[in-house]
């Protein structure tokens, strides 16, 4: 025999090199996803007395046990929940589907109170009666929708439908002078109890509409909704439209805000980004003045270099001391600029230019 599935889902074997998402495996117990199909009905229920009954046959109430353990498809168990459906949410729908699985096969049928009951035993409602007989249809847990519903049961309305079971939660509900208009139905074995979604109900809903009221009607205003059809005062429409106006200029002047911080943001990482570059390129340009001009730098060897050329173009280099002295050509005289004079000579070379004067006089004379 083959185990359950929650068995097999706990008993989970796992790999070290998995190689399924999240390191799962085929050993894995991972349940597969469902395929995409509609679950859902393509139309709305019906109403009772659109519904053919067949009278012919009897009726005969199936026990509690009998509904639980199942009954044949052509004979589900009916079961009736009533209820005001004003503004229908998920508290009202959540409610159905439980009426809808109490049983493996359950025939739902939902009675809605008409305005007038409404209106008398409970209070005015938001929507009125046909279209809560309309929200009530389109929910996919209801088979029967039965319209201007009963506020208490009778003994012939069940019989009519053909009802086994109500639901509804088990909190004693008083109304039309009875501490719980439900306390026949539970005497008498019928009664099947649903639970309640706590933090929804109609109430709360008008409530968040009530206490936020000038938000929603400041909206529907500016949806184009008159003051007439809001039953909004004259004062109070100007008041609204005035407070219309403040609330953007808040807002234009918050944007303008939030604009203002992205720039100044901005501007803060662009001035950031240029430091940083500035550093790079200042660092940059003081290590390349170094590399010229620094103690060690290239400049310093140039200059070395340009020295030493220089030195070595201006004093050229001597003669050997073995040349023979006979060969050397005599210079000739220097004479100053401007100035007939001859510069002082050394003692060894003044014979030599006192000969040359007498030879450069001789020569006159024979001209």
């Amino acid at each position: 025999m083959e185990p359950p599935t929650s068995s097999r889902l706990n008993s989970r074997k796992r790999r070290k090199d998995g190689s399924g998402p999240n390191g799962a495996t085929e050993l894995d117990g991972i349940p597969p996803k469902m395929s995409r199909r509609s679950f859902g009905l393509k139309e709305p229920a019906p109403f009772s007395d659109e519904v053919e009954i067949d009278y012919s046959k009897p009726y005969i109430r199936v026990t509690y046990e009998e509904a639980m353990r199942g009954t044949p498809l052509d004979r589900p168990v009916r079961v009736y929940a009533d209820g005001i459906f004003d503004l229908f949410h998920s508290g009202h729908a959540r409610a159905l589907m439980q009426a809808k699985n109490l049983f493996p096969n359950t025939y739902l049928i939902v009675g809605v109170c008409s305005d007038e009951l409404t209106h008398n035993f409970k209070g005015f409602t938001v929507m009125n009666e046909n279209e809560r007989y309309d929200a009530v249809q389109h929910c996919r847990y209801v088979d029967e929708v039965v319209r201007n519903a009963p506020w208490t049961l009778t003994h012939e309305f069940l019989a009519e439908h053909r009802i086994d079971f109500v639901a509804h939660d088990d909190i004693p509900y008083s109304s039309a002078g009875s501490d719980d208009v439900y306390k026949h139905i539970k005497e008498a074995g019928m009664f099947a109890p649903t639970q309640r979604t706590e933090g929804i109900s109609t109430s709360d809903i008008i409530t968040r509409i009530v206490r936020d009221y000038d938000v929603y009607a400041r909206r529907n205003l500016q949806r184009g909704y008159t003051a007439k059809e809001l039953n909004v005062s004259f004062i109070n429409e100007k008041k609204y439209h005035l407070q219309e106006r403040v609330d953007k200029v808040k807002k234009r002047v918050k944007d303008v805000e939030e604009k203002s911080k992205e720039f100044v943001q901005k501007v803060e990482e662009k001035s950031i980004d240029l430091i940083q570059k500035w550093e790079e390129k200042s660092r940059e340009f003081i290590g390349n003045f170094l590399e010229m001009f620094g103690p060690e730098g290239a400049l310093k060897h140039m200059l070395k270099e340009g020295k030493g050329r220089m030195l070595q173009a201006i004093s050229p280099k001597q003669s050997p001391s073995s040349s023979p002295t006979h060969d050397r050509s005599p210079s000739p005289s220097f004479r100053w600029p401007f100035s007939t004079k001859t510069p002082p000579s050394s003692p060894a070379n003044r014979s030599r230019n006192e000969s040359a004067v007498t030879y450069d006089i001789s020569e006159d004379e024979e001209d």
